[in-house]
């Protein structure tokens, strides 16, 4: 078992930043790779960005170069850094932890980009 716990969402302004926070426990020596999905109300969950245990990245097209995502091996942790936030940005932002046969879902946390 994996447990997730993200944090940093919020309402932050459009232009803003904000850094969200997701501190795995439990048996994460079998990850493989930890994602970042969002959903926005009444939309399907999507991906965000992924790091893979070799460190490898991926992201959608809509945000790249504004988003980054990162991860701090020794605390457990990864990280999305998203710059330049846009109203489309809003949503509830999941932390996602898979090995090779089960993925794990965060409670999720709320970003809302508004002014």
């Amino acid at each position: 078992q994996v447990q997730l716990v993200e944090s940093g969402g919020g309402l932050v302004q459009p232009g803003g930043s904000l850094r969200l926070s997701c501190a795995a426990s439990g048996s994460i020596f079998r990850l493989i790779a930890m994602r970042w999905y969002r959903q926005a109300p009444g939309k399907q969950r999507d991906l965000v960005a992924g790091i893979t245990s070799s460190g490898s990245t991926n992201y959608a097209d809509s945000v790249k170069g504004r988003f980054t995502i990162s991860r701090d091996s020794a605390k457990n942790a990864v990280y999305l850094q998203m710059n330049s936030l846009k109203p489309e940005d809003t949503a509830v932002y999941y932390c996602n932890a898979a090995t090779t046969t089960i993925a794990y879902w965060g409670q999720g946390t709320q970003v809302t980009v508004s002014s």
